[in-house]
């Protein structure tokens, strides 16, 4: 069999799932040719199918050694770098992928798409996802993933036509009826009974089903059938949970390593940081009120809405040359001690420039940098940062019930989440010990329970004057790029409060922890 009748079978090999076969015409062709790019690349797919991250980023890199110009092995490898934190590396190869990348392939144009998104980039990453969507119509993938990024701009109406002709081609997508569930309250069992056909007509990948549990107990939720959508979203949670790596007792030490490392003697010791004072952070746990208390805000004529960036974690971890997957570990933070602070600040703002609009101030509410905290104090000393507070039960449901994309993996198991939930409680005392001042506590409850008054409070740390649109924040016809999109189109309420009372049973395993940690009575 000659070498291009070799390649043909391992492509059409792939195609149709079988990964050995596909590898056997791989070695066959490269014990010939070991530079022949089109077998690297066959292997680098390979190792992408098998879930073998190490073998395709060895794969594409060889691609790229060989043939420098090579647009598609950039791209994936630009992905896999970016899904490992490797983000120094990330941004070379996906500005290697956008140079050379030639304007007719959209599976390339998808894959750039994907690392622009990984990387925190959703503007450019909408580009990109649009232009595959658009050059290849008829694959439902490329049109859930232009979807989806849609979703996170906020942009719900161009999603939901995404989403209805990605059906239309491919009416078994779970993924996109998890995100169709997301967008409206559902009014009938129609749609629940289309999830529930999917989750019984074949077997399905873990994280298939977890999409259709997540988008059948959204909706039984909506219906009000309170203990099968909690069954729902109980199955889902065990079927998301299934599919990831969580290393608690690494977190543990993370934690450690922070409540070790930043005290105040090392902000004291720390020379100046940046002089700016338009950021205004937003931290805590999700579905606590960030989303909420940053429409209030950016109603203000002087703020705008930056959405959740990741460019202040990035650019920690490309200034300590932090190449491991683990988005945080204790050596990330140990070797970020001795970032210079004006130089942080100032590729933040760099980094996030396009992002950041043209108003005096902008919101940046990706919540999990209450653990950067220190470094936002150094850095960005003029910065202002509001912490989130909600009834920690309440916190535990709602994001037990939330399908992420790549964050927060201890959300996924009742014990695991309340474990995680007393570290970052434990963690925000120690900031609030050791740098008093230095960021605000705006109570969920409180919000909800009267708007105008909190909003006049938050407004008066920001030193912003009051504008009566911050009272009207769900008139705003502005990007969210959160889960709760579609929750702060409406007024402020208080039917999430307390919530977690229909299902104190279910959650025992959680509550048993809060209790025992004195989180709760």
């Amino acid at each position: 069999m000659t070498t291009r009748e070799l390649l043909a079978r391992g492509f059409r090999a792939l195609s149709q799932g079988n990964i050995n076969e596909a590898a056997t015409c791989c070695k066959l062709i490269l014990a010939r040719h070991p530079e022949a790019v089109q077998a690297h690349f066959l292997v680098g797919l390979v190792g992408l199918a098998s879930n073998d991250r190490n073998t395709a980023t060895t794969a594409f890199s060889s691609v790229v050694g060989i043939e420098p110009q090579h647009a598609a092995a950039w791209a994936h490898l630009a992905k896999l770098l970016a899904e490992g934190g490797q983000v120094n590396r990330a941004d070379v190869a996906l500005e290697n992928a956008v140079k050379f990348e030639n304007d007719d392939i959209p599976q390339v144009h998808d894959v750039i798409g994907t690392a622009y998104s990984l990387l925190g980039e959703y503007q450019n990453a909408d580009l990109w996802y649009g232009r595959a969507a658009r050059e290849q119509a008829d694959n439902p993938t490329f049109r859930i993933n232009h979807a989806n990024n849609l979703i996170y701009l906020g942009k719900t109406g161009p999603a939901r036509k995404e989403l209805v002709a990605a059906l239309a081609i491919g009416p078994g997508s779970a993924q996109a009826h998890w995100l169709i569930s997301g967008l409206d309250k559902a009014l009938n069992r129609d749609h629940i009974e289309d999830m529930q056909s999917l989750l019984t007509k074949r077997q399905l990948p873990s994280r298939a089903r977890a999409f259709l549990y997540y988008g059948i107990g959204k909706e039984l939720e909506d219906l009000e059938e309170w203990e099968d959508a909690f069954a729902a979203l109980d199955a889902g949670a065990q079927a998301r949970r299934s599919t990831l790596e969580y290393d608690e007792a690494q977190e543990e030490a993370t934690f450690d390593s922070l409540t070790r490392v930043y005290t105040p003697q090392w902000l004291a010791s720390r020379p100046a940081g940046c002089d700016n004072d338009s950021p205004i952070f937003i931290v805590g746990q999700p579905r606590t009120g960030t989303t909420l208390v940053e429409r209030i805000i950016s109603a203000h004529s002087q703020v705008h809405s930056a959405g959740e960036l990741q460019q202040f974690g990035n650019c920690i971890r490309r200034l300590t040359d932090y190449d491991r997957r683990e988005r945080f570990s204790p050596e990330l933070f140990d070797n970020a001690a001795t970032i210079d602070p004006l130089q942080l600040g100032t590729e933040y703002l760099q980094r996030s420039a396009k992002l950041r609009g043209s108003l005096p101030r902008f919101v940046d509410k990706l919540p999990y940098n209450y653990m950067f905290l220190p470094h936002l104090l150094a850095a960005l000393p003029k910065a202002k940062i509001i912490h989130l507070v909600r009834d920690p039960r309440d916190v535990c449901f709602s994001v037990y019930k939330q399908f992420f994309a790549d964050a927060y993996p201890h959300s996924y198991k009742l014990d695991e989440m309340a474990r995680h939930f007393v570290r970052y409680y434990r963690l925000m005392d120690v900031w609030r010990e050791r740098f008093p001042g230095s960021f605000l506590d705006v109570r969920y409850e409180d919000v909800v329970a009267d708007l105008e008054g909190n909003a006049r409070r938050i407004l008066n740390y920001l030193e912003l004057p009051w504008e009566d649109a911050c009272a009207q924040f769900h008139k705003q016809n502005s990007a969210v790029s959160t889960a709760s999109a579609v929750q702060v189109r409406q007024p402020a309420h208080t039917r999430s409060v307390g919530r977690w009372q229909r299902y104190a049973e279910q959650l025992r395993p959680a509550l048993d922890i809060l209790q025992r940690e004195g989180l709760i009575s």
